[in-house]
């Protein structure tokens, strides 16, 4: 039984830290917009430059807008369903009045992403709506977030090519200096990230029973199902023109965030679908990728006693760690094997994946397989937090007038302002923009989302 292989918990100071840095960054961003609403949105962080540890913001029609929104309506969610999860050192600290405090900050960087939903230019609107406006209609049955989630869906569904069977995720590429595409007519250009969009169509769908929405998403799920990172189809035959990678290191290695996507949206298609098809396709993804964590080569492991002290964040007792902080690219040459280059949002992403397997087969009853697939998701985010974890301590604080507020404790030089190190948006080299090692928005989202999932299947954070 599942219940025989139960997770070590994070540890009161981290799962705190976690309330305090999202709260404090929230606060410092807001400071920096002069109190305007939120016209940009944090994306990473850098370790190093004359800005490192500060995020770095994107206008908000970027594709990771929705993400910063999501982790404070993740935590809203937490101190709501879970409240018990939400201990804090301060006993003066009531729960209610941290709840107030996230929820007038998720309102206030939420709000501005609304009329997002109208765009028809982006398949990205799962990763830019969904995160923030699904809690705010399942926790307060907020009309307007679900008016947004079903006008997103609705701009979405445009973007489908019955030709194809497929929506079309990117229009042209001109950000790769090996491949450019300007023309729709000729192009259908296609991506593996598009799989974790399909959740937006499928909840509208059961929303409102405009099945279509459904139809379009599993028939995109199965024209995926064979292909890599970019696939340029014909539009007018569906033949595979070429394929390419826009974030790996060549078409034929595995990029690993994209194999994260894999996991996770093919598990939530199953779960929507009950399609077999979609259950082999994540577990085939997942045990890949679980494969080439164990025979990653040694360099990727180092002393948990040369990371600053820092023993493993779930209580874990090795000695060596980062094993299971995936490398950015499965089969890319690793540039410098003292400080492999990582990617800890492919972890996390693909942690939350492997948890949503457990609890498919929780429920068909293989609970060995569910076991499995439990504990490796743990392991991955234990030893991603041994790594990764940021140094930088923040505490929630009360106010004279009943407030909270978060306040540094500067025990780090620089203050780093997201949760989690050590992820790369991508180093191919033929990018335009390379980005690698580095704090990231949707690495803390999905961290957020993993210690959720982890309470909802029954264990203490």
């Amino acid at each position: 039984m599942i219940e025989t292989l139960i997770p070590t918990p994070m540890p009161t100071s981290t799962a705190t830290a976690t309330t305090a840095m999202t709260t404090t960054t929230t606060l410092e961003t807001l400071k920096a917009l002069n109190g305007n609403p939120p016209c940009a949105y944090p994306e990473l962080v850098p370790q190093d430059g004359e800005t490192q540890g500060s995020y770095s913001l994107r206008v908000i029609d970027f594709w990771t807008c929705g993400f910063f929104p999501g982790s404070i309506w993740g935590l809203v969610e937490r101190a709501t369903r879970h409240p018990q999860s939400m201990k804090h050192d301060d006993s003066r600290l009531l729960l209610q009045h941290v709840r107030r405090r996230l929820e007038d900050l998720g309102r206030t960087w939420s709000d501005p992403i609304a009329a997002s939903a109208h765009r028809t230019d982006t398949h990205d609107l799962g990763f830019i709506i969904l995160p923030h406006m699904r809690p705010r209609w399942e926790l307060f049955h907020d009309q307007k977030a679900l008016d947004s989630i079903c006008t997103a869906a609705a701009s979405l569904y445009s973007r489908f090519d019955a030709r194809v069977g497929a929506i079309r995720p990117w229009d042209t590429i001109t950000w790769m200096r090996d491949a450019y595409f300007l023309c729709k007519e000729t192009n259908f250009l296609v991506i593996i990230d598009s799989m974790c969009n399909l959740e937006l169509l499928y909840y509208a769908a059961a929303h409102t029973g405009h099945n279509h929405l459904a139809s379009a998403a599993t028939t995109h799920a199965k024209t995926l199902i064979n292909t890599v990172h970019v696939a340029n189809f014909a539009p007018t035959t569906s033949d595979i023109q070429q394929i390419y990678t826009a974030q790996g290191h060549l078409p034929s290695t595995t990029w690993s965030r994209g194999q994260a996507w894999a996991i996770l949206g093919y598990a939530q298609a199953f779960q929507w679908t009950g399609d077999e098809d979609f259950l082999g396709a994540a577990r085939g993804a997942a045990e890949y990728f679980l494969l080439r964590l164990e025979t990653a080569p040694a360099c990727v492991e180092v002393l948990s006693s040369q990371i600053n002290g820092h023993v493993n964040g779930l209580g874990g007792t090795r000695s060596l760690t980062g094993r299971y902080v995936r490398l950015w690219d499965f089969d890319a040459p690793i540039e410098e094997p003292q400080s492999p280059l990582r990617d800890a949002s492919a972890g996390v992403a693909a942690a939350n994946g492997l948890l949503v397997l457990a609890q498919i087969l929780m429920k068909r009853g293989q609970h060995l397989q569910a076991d499995g697939y439990l504990q490796n998701a743990v392991l991955i985010v234990e030893d991603m937090l041994a790594l990764s974890l940021s140094k930088e301590e923040c505490r929630l604080e009360t106010r004279p007038n009943g407030g909270v507020s978060a306040v540094g404790k500067n025990s780090v030089p620089v203050p780093f302002e997201s949760i989690i190190r050590n992820s790369t948006v991508t180093w191919n080299e033929h990018s335009r923009s390379r980005n690698g090692d580095h704090g990231l928005v949707y690495a803390d989202y999905y961290l957020i989302e993993f210690g959720n999932r982890l309470l909802q299947l029954g264990y203490h954070l």
